[in-house]
């Protein structure tokens, strides 16, 4: 359910008021319009729209208050900041970036092979295809990702997406923007 449904299941007095005792502990229709208040029409009319609406079930006999649907809300439709959204298109790769990197750096490389590949990628695209940097460059672009530049340097070459030759690198492999 989206957060905006929710907010309008609740923006009625009688409905917000009828969900609050329920989940305050009222759990039969006359517990409900003695908590709240409100005439016993009112609140079947609230119940049955809240039930509808996925905030309200019954289990044996008893009117339960599905609490969940907001954290299942809020999971489902949550924004993502916008400093991370550039990290990557790819929600799931996007995912793993945001756990490993933190402005602009590596905070630790991830254990699993996948994941670091995700990382590796993600780092590779700092350094242009067809381009070939001496070490002490490569060192330098590495080196503002993370502190031990020569494992992220050694990673690039074991996974494919950089070569070496007589102390001259290039980009070799990775996803490249065209």
């Amino acid at each position: 359910m989206r957060p905006d449904a929710l907010c309008g299941l609740l923006a009625e007095p009688d409905r917000l008021a009828t969900f609050a005792a329920v989940v305050l502990g009222a759990a039969t229709p006359s517990e409900v319009a003695a908590r709240t208040g409100l005439p016993a029409r009112q609140v079947v009319v609230a119940l049955r729209r809240l039930a509808t609406g996925g905030l309200l079930t019954s289990v044996d006999g008893r009117i339960v208050a599905e609490a969940n649907a907001f954290k299942e809300a809020v999971r489902e439709h949550a924004p993502v900041p916008a400093a991370e959204a550039d990290l990557d298109p790819d929600r799931a790769k996007a995912a793993v970036l945001r756990v490993f990197v933190r402005a602009g750096r590596i905070v630790r490389m991830p254990a699993a092979r996948s994941k670091r590949r995700i990382i590796l990628e993600h780092i590779a695209a700092s350094f242009e295809p067809g381009i070939r940097y001496p070490e002490r460059a490569v060192d330098a672009i590495l080196r503002a990702w993370h502190d031990d530049h020569a494992s992220l340097r050694r990673y690039l070459i074991d996974e494919g997406l950089m070569s070496r030759e007589d102390g001259v690198y290039w980009r070799s492999g990775g996803y490249v923007e065209v």
